[in-house]
């Protein structure tokens, strides 16, 4: 039997097989050689160089880590034999692989540009090659690469070749596998993502927060009955620190990193960049990507970080846009000229309650957009062509774990402890519970609250004019 190795920084050696190998190998995923982890965090942690190649090994690995310590990995001779076919061998291969593809389908500089796909849509002034009707983002891309490449170096072939069922394989990456314990390692507040990135971006950036006790987490992680031959897992109730240090790890990494006020002012400059060239059809639209990963068209395998770039000094240099405010996102993207914080009241960064029926989330959103709105019409009254704003207002929230009240609502029928989002504990009596039912967990205080992060950002131009009409 063929067996691969790999180096890893964090783990040392990582054992991988034969149609690993091949996959890793194939142009689709040495791709992410060239897409950045952290988007544009690089602009003010150097080190954050690391990409979406290295962390989708270490998320193989994580999986690998966590099917052995909750006892259902199967030896590892059935593992590297591709002639092994029972029904576990080829759930724990199957979650290896969709492990290793979970992030198959990112976008140059991860979500970043992403964000810029997702709020333009499909383009309708052209005929598409491609009709196929998919949400643009890198789940749906990365779904359709698994299913749609059997050609000479694509990733169904490979799949196929050795007996793994694609569809099966896609529905794990998207949460939508008939087994709750796939689910649950794949799309969880303890997933095997997780359970990589948060290590991983810590030691690129030499920030502290993302480290926790992850041996600890491994050696008490335990399945439990789900009832009608389905199983779940949890961690042991003496874990149970170990796992609220985890989760707050996640809220403080979130907080001071990905939400840094220094990196992100450029993801919002990129996702608004991309965003225009897709309006002014001067990036691949997402038919066309979709196309070219069927046809097995080359210029797919360019679509990276260097593409965007390249595509923004191209802009740029060779005036295919005679937009000014384009021309100015560009140049600051390019050279790091970072765009001025508009600072008010309102756009104060706070730990918010996430209960109840209007929230308080949802009071500010509607003043800050008013307040946005109102600057917006200032802006284009008083002010050039060349003054702008941007408003960065999350759709999705830091948060520690999902609370009681939110689980509730979003909830199937049976028992909470069925939903895979969140942590269950494996208490002393052998049950599961949620974490945050537990009576003395600090996680089930916390979870009540977010840290909502808004931001908006403008040139001098516009600032010039808000502060003559005293808006700020």
């Amino acid at each position: 039997m063929k067996r691969g190795v790999l180096y890893d920084v964090l783990y040392g050696f990582v054992p991988i097989t034969e149609w690993e190998e091949e996959i890793i190998n194939s142009p689709f995923f040495q791709r992410l050689r060239w897409i950045k982890q952290l988007s544009f965090a690089n602009y003010i942690f150097p080190g954050a160089e690391h990409n979406r190649f290295g962390h989708t090994i270490g998320v193989m690995h994580s999986m690998e880590q966590m099917l052995r310590a909750l006892g259902l990995a199967v030896t590892e001779k059935e593992l590297f034999d591709p002639k092994a076919t029972s029904a576990q061998a080829m759930l724990h291969k199957s979650l290896r692989i969709s492990a290793l593809m979970h992030d198959i389908g990112t976008f140059p500089f991860s979500h970043t540009v992403e964000y810029g796909y997702i709020r333009h849509g499909h383009d309708t002034r052209r005929a598409a090659k491609h009709s196929k009707d998919l949400v643009n983002n890198h789940e749906h891309l990365g779904a359709f690469i698994i299913k749609n490449t059997r050609y000479e170096g694509g990733i169904t072939r490979i799949l196929e070749k050795y007996g793994f069922d694609v569809q099966m394989i896609s529905k794990i990456i998207k949460g939508e596998s008939p087994y709750a314990v796939a689910n649950q390692l794949m799309h969880s507040d303890l997933d095997a993502d997780r359970m990589d990135y948060l290590m991983r971006d810590a030691h690129y950036t030499g920030i502290k927060y993302g480290q926790f006790d992850r041996d600890y987490i491994l050696a008490n992680l335990e399945t439990f009955e789900l009832g009608r031959g389905q199983l779940g897992f949890g961690v042991r109730e003496n874990a149970m620190r170990a796992v609220e240090d985890f989760l707050i790890a996640r809220f403080n990494w979130y907080s001071q990193v990905i939400k840094n006020p220094g990196s992100a002012k450029f993801d919002v400059l990129s996702s608004k960049i991309s965003e225009i060239f897709l309006q002014e059809d001067l990036i691949y639209q997402f038919h066309d990507l979709l196309s070219m990963v069927e046809e097995g068209d080359e210029r797919f395998f360019w679509f990276n970080d260097v593409y965007f770039i390249n595509r923004c000094q191209e802009v740029r240099h060779l005036g295919l846009t005679d937009d000014p405010v384009t021309n100015q996102l560009i140049e600051m993207l390019l050279y790091r000229k970072a765009p001025k914080t508009v600072h008010h009241p309102e756009f104060a960064h706070k730990i918010l309650e996430s209960t109840g029926s209007e929230t308080e989330r949802a009071k500010r959103i509607k003043r800050i957009k008013a307040i946005v709105s109102d600057m917006e019409a200032v802006i284009e009254k008083h002010g050039t062509d060349q003054a702008w704003i941007l408003a960065d207002i999350p759709n999705k929230d830091i948060t520690f774990t999902a609370s009681k009240d939110k689980l509730m609502k979003k909830a199937r029928k049976g028992p909470l402890y069925h939903e895979a989002e969140p942590v269950k504990i494996v208490t002393k009596r052998g049950g599961p519970k949620l974490l945050i039912e537990m009576e003395n967990s600090i996680v089930r205080r916390l979870s009540d609250y977010i840290n909502f992060v808004p931001s908006v950002y403008a040139n001098d131009a516009a600032l010039k004019v808000l502060k003559a009409k005293k808006f700020i």
